[in-house]
């Protein structure tokens, strides 16, 4: 079969299906988001309603997007099986999830990672600093990875403009963000998970067909090598003689075996501490549900060794001239890349493979991972910055501003992405390696810190400020060194980069990281006051079955600044006591009702205002009032409020989001045996495929 180098235009059919597909799934997203609008907690907390399979589907689409299907594709095409090792590390980091952070997150009441570490350790600085890391890392990583490799695709197989075609993508994704919420985005990626899966699973099998089956393809991977190479005989491009193991040299292996530990540091901050993925578990309405839907998507991870990493390498085979392309004139015509194009080896399957109308539904399938990426990025960035930063700017900010916010949030996203799109076109070669190179620099000190957060007590604000500061200076020196110097090239000198940097491997960094935050942090709490254990009811793995009634640790940090005389204990007593009363009174089932609640019921009844409360300043939730005048709404008032999402003011008076720090962690006897029977199994198969692609 001829290489594909030109791309292609689309068939009507192609174009039909595309159209039809996307007109099904914004109905479905507006249709699953009518009860949530108008409601802030609503657009960005779905008020932890979901059941455990769509919660499973979204965790596996907020993750599996274009990045993958571009990124890992054309990682396997480039040396092999060993890039599957993400994924099935990725396997039992979802257990560490299931069995460790999730009870400690639903118990503790918390709804962002910012704000459990507000919780934990109190103050303002490593909530803010949390925040602003996130946000910069979904941009200039996650948003513009999603963006890069969208790119490339549409590139390859539409041959469109690129910057009309992502412009159009980001607004089509904004609209989703904007019209539906958490909600929304959970069901459209339930949708497209289906969607994705069998699609991936059709161009497999054609695949597979196309190369004689596995055997075929094992025999003809390490054929696979273009003209350009055996009249030069160049090796740099040729491929891998380990392309089939999973466990690769420690020294020379480019995923050395020993790096799972890295891995496993940058996939616990990834699905244990990250919001994009951690907002989906905790939209399970119960514990059970939040459970069992991360042992499902532990079970859908299995997937992609199938449907990305064996496509890459046949694709490899199928085209040897573009996706394994040696020449750099050549590969600057087919990707615009002199150092190679493994990264246009899934649309090469695509476009050469797929007939019209398939082909077109196919597209969709990206078109959705790159949607599905994007809105969840889009709307957990918009929750950090409304709840997370916008509330410490405007501490009294109500529902309507909060939702504008967060609305104009995701244009500033869009913008900035956009901007960005010329950086993106001179990405690296292996788009997925970079991706994790990045997260090795950046992401290993916020996992410590969290894991000791969740198991070490005594570790304190200080000490866990300071260790954060600490690891993110080295990784960011490591990060400007790594590309300030440039990469090395096969047959190139490496003696022009530093050994430190040329051989210290991004996955050994990692655990340096990791390693030099925890010892930095502990230290510095050794050294200082410890929490009050009072504090600390919920936050920890263990104290996350306490009935106590925690006391705010910044009351109690507040007293311990005043005095440590016995006025310190004033208001820190004070408010146990009210906490104790106020847990009595749930146990009860009797309701209490302060002279503001009767008087704004009051005014209501009096004046016909219809209130909408919310405020995320106190918890349990004390919601701030705003008032909205009863009557007949203009034309361009009610599109207004359409597009802010307060169409339905009068329909979500009264709601609010369920907000208490003593949320029931305890499982029903059938879920938890299913559960674990479950997780057991999911285990036993991923070490099925390790031993077996050792």
């Amino acid at each position: 079969m001829s290489d594909n180098i030109g791309g292609t235009v689309l068939h009507v059919g192609d174009l039909a299906v595309i159209i039809v597909y996307f007109v099904f799934i914004l109905a479905v997203g507006l249709w699953s988001s009518r009860k949530n609008r108008g409601s802030a907690g609503g657009y960005f907390l779905a008020g932890r309603n979901m059941n455990w399979i769509p919660v499973g589907a979204s965790l596996f689409a907020s993750n599996i997007g274009s990045l993958h299907f571009v990124g890992m594709v054309g990682s396997g095409a480039a040396s092999g099986i060993a890039i599957y090792l993400y994924e099935l590390n990725a396997m039992y980091v979802l257990m560490i999830l299931a069995y460790i952070f999730l009870p400690v997150y639903i118990a503790s009441g918390v709804f962002t990672m910012p704000e459990y570490l507000k919780f934990r350790f109190g103050g303002k600085r490593i909530q803010i600093y949390l925040a602003v890391l996130a946000l910069l890392v979904y941009i200039f990583t996650k948003i513009s990875a999603d963006l890069y490799a969208g790119a490339i695709f549409i590139e390859q197989s539409l041959n469109w403009n690129i910057y009309t075609a992502i412009l159009l993508l980001l607004a089509v994704a904004a609209v989703f963000t904007v019209a539906g919420g958490l909600t929304a985005v959970i069901w459209t990626d339930f949708i497209q998970t289906i969607i994705m899966v069998l699609g991936a699973i059709t161009l497999m099998i054609l695949a597979f067909v196309k190369v004689g089956g596995f055997r075929g393809m094992v025999e003809k991977y390490p054929l696979a090598v273009s003209n350009y190479s055996r009249e030069t005989n160049d090796t740099c491009s040729a491929p891998r003689a380990d392309y089939m193991h999973l466990f690769r040299d420690p020294v020379n292996g480019d995923i050395p075996w020993p790096g799972l530990v890295g891995i496993t540091i940058n996939s616990i901050w990834y699905w244990c501490s990250d919001q994009v993925i951690v907002q989906r578990a905790l939209a399970g309405k119960t514990y059970d549900h939040a459970k069992a839907g991360t042992i499902l998507c532990s079970y859908i991870k299995i997937l992609p060794l199938f449907m990305l990493v064996f496509p890459g390498m046949i694709a490899r085979i199928l085209f040897p001239e573009t996706v394994g392309c040696a020449d750099p004139d050549i590969c600057m015509e087919v990707c615009g890349s002199p150092s190679g194009c493994s990264n246009v080896a899934y649309p090469q399957l695509v476009i050469n493979l797929m007939p019209p109308g398939a082909r077109g539904m196919m597209l969709a399938v990206m078109l959705s991972a790159l949607m599905s990426s994007l809105t969840s990025i889009f709307n957990s960035s918009s929750t950090i910055f409304a709840m997370d930063i916008w509330t410490h700017i405007r501490c009294k900010a109500s529902e309507l501003e909060l939702m504008i916010v967060g609305r104009v949030f995701v244009v500033v996203l869009v913008v900035i992405s956009i901007v960005w799109i010329p950086v993106l076109r001179h990405a690296s070669a292996q788009l997925y390696v970079y991706i994790q190179e990045v997260s090795s620099f950046l992401q290993p000190p916020i996992c410590c810190i969290f894991l000791l957060a969740i198991f070490w007590p005594r570790l304190n604000e200080k000490g866990a400020f300071f260790g954060l500061v600490t690891g993110m200076l080295v990784g960011i020196a490591r990060f400007i060194g790594e590309y300030a110097y440039g990469k090395v090239s096969c047959g190139e000198d490496p003696t022009s980069v530093p050994a430190i940097i040329r051989n210290f491997h991004y996955l050994y960094f990692s655990v340096f990281l990791f390693l030099l935050t925890g010892i930095v942090a502990a230290l510095i709490s050794l050294c200082t006051k410890p929490i009050d254990e009072r504090c600390l009811y919920r936050l920890t793995f263990w104290s996350r079955h306490s009935k106590e009634p925690r006391i705010n640790i910044d009351t109690w940090l507040a007293d311990e600044r005043v005095s440590s005389g016995t006025g310190s204990e004033t208001s820190v007593q004070s408010q146990e006591q009210e906490l104790k009363m106020l847990k009595s009174n749930k146990e009860n089932g009797s309701v209490i009702a302060d002279d503001t609640t009767d008087t704004l019921i009051k005014e209501e009844k009096e004046t016909g205002l219809n209130k909408v409360n919310f405020d995320h300043t106190k918890d349990p939730e004390v919601l701030e009032v705003v008032f909205t005048k009863k009557g007949q709404v203009t034309w361009y008032r009610r599109v207004g409020n359409w597009i802010c999402g307060l169409e339905n003011m009068e329909q979500t008076i009264h709601k609010q989001v369920e907000r208490d720090d003593m949320l029931n962690v305890t499982e029903k006897r059938r879920w938890k045996v299913v559960s674990n029977i479950s997780a057991v199994i999911s285990m036993i198969l991923m070490l099925f495929l390790a031993i077996y692609f050792a």
